[in-house]
């Protein structure tokens, strides 16, 4: 498996495009805008044209908005506001949104990040209008198809033309499924690109002292269909959350995902427990880093706790990044087991990761990414002393 392809690979990449070559950025959610700032970032130092569309999947402006100023992404040339919906009402107003965007600025190449509904549309669009596609964040899976993110993730690495793979485990599971090797690419995470970037910025003090929380304290994010559509999962996941917080305050930025639900369960303000509306980038980032312990089902908060050091429960029954655990500070836990383990992760201390952070987590993600797809978008080879990789 190679960083980038041959030149006899890139047989679908655009023969002799010129200096007007397009790239499009589909990004619909918070993971999106974390993923792809360091991707803009580095293919606008090359000099590549690009444009961002937003989805608007995430709608709140604590949500997208805010991501945009912290991040430094520039203004997206559009926003389909889709808002919320079932997965089926969802998914089909953006397919019709994102093909007219399209169809109008006729892209060479359109890249689609992580595994929401907005990716999965993006995918579907390009195929059928036959616009070459990239995908950051291939070949994760949890192996769990009743999560509607796997069934995006398998789709979307099927039909994708270039896949940036994040983590060493990830080209094992592609090539099990048949994917054309000559298409894939170990470039790192751009996540923690990110979080590399901010780490001068996460100072836990001043966004703990705004929200009145003590000086030890919990955060957990809670918003998976899994912990909290149905009624009697989500009964056992507070219940749970409210039993750690008699052993640590605990805070929870709620996803609006599930909110009302949570709060009828008895997930409200109260001793030892601050429920807050979502929070920006910097602003929650820096809350984790001063965390004793952080309690989530979120993919991205797992990879940043490994690199930041901070004990980490993940409440699923399975991960699709199993890297977060072998090499960080995570653990998968039930809600039943949720108490026990925060107790004995307060009892334990500050987390350290064992050993170093995972394959590539460098902070150089973004432009390993930009270096094949400006390549590509010319129909290029990158030359080994500008892959930066050795090829495995």
């Amino acid at each position: 498996m190679r960083e980038s392809a041959s030149h006899e690979d890139t047989a679908a990449a655009p023969q002799n495009p010129d200096d007007a070559s397009l790239v499009l950025h589909v990004l619909g959610a918070r993971p999106n805008f974390v993923k792809a700032a360091p991707v803009v970032r580095a293919l606008a130092e090359l000099g590549v044209r690009q444009g961002i569309v937003h989805t608007g999947q995430h709608y709140d402006k604590l949500m997208s908005d805010v991501f945009f100023a912290d991040l430094g992404l520039p203004e997206p040339i559009a926003n389909l506001g889709v808002g919320s919906g079932s997965h089926a009402r969802q998914t089909a107003a953006l397919l019709t949104g994102l093909e007219d965007v399209v169809l109008r600025e006729n892209p060479d190449l359109v890249v689609v990040y992580g595994d929401v509904n907005s990716t999965l549309a993006a995918i579907l669009v390009c195929a059928k209008l036959h616009v070459p596609t990239a995908h950051v964040e291939a070949g994760l899976r949890s192996f769990d198809r009743e999560m509607p993110e796997e069934v995006n993730r398998i789709v979307t690495d099927a039909l994708a033309d270039l896949l940036f793979v994040t983590s060493p485990e990830a080209l094992s599971h592609l090539g099990a499924e048949g994917i054309d090797p000559a298409k894939v690419h170990l470039v790192g995470n751009p996540m923690i690109d990110s979080l590399f970037a901010a780490l001068p910025k996460l100072d836990p003090e001043p966004v703990r002292r705004r929200l009145g929380v003590p000086e030890k304290y919990a955060v957990a994010t809670l918003h998976r269909p899994g912990n909290v559509d149905r009624p009697e999962t989500a009964r056992e996941l507070v219940e749970a959350v409210l039993d750690v917080s008699r052993r640590i305050p605990v805070v929870v930025p709620l996803h609006p995902r599930g909110r009302d639900r949570l709060a009828s369960l008895g997930l409200v303000t109260g001793d030892n427990l601050w429920i807050t509306d979502p929070l920006g980038y910097l602003d929650f980032l820096s809350l984790v880093r001063g965390a004793k312990l952080v309690v989530t089902d979120s993919g991205g908060v797992q990879e940043e706790t490994t690199m930041l050091g901070v004990p980490c429960l993940t409440v699923r029954p399975n991960t699709e990044r199993p890297i977060t655990v072998t090499h960080g500070t995570n653990r998968l836990v039930t809600p039943a087991l949720l108490p026990a383990a925060a107790e004995k992760a307060l009892a334990d201390g500050a987390a350290t990761p064992s050993g170093e952070l995972p394959p590539l987590w460098d902070g150089a993600a973004g432009p390993r990414i930009a270096r094949v797809i400006a390549a590509w978008l010319k129909g290029d080879s990158l030359s080994p002393a500008a892959r930066g990789v050795v090829d495995a």
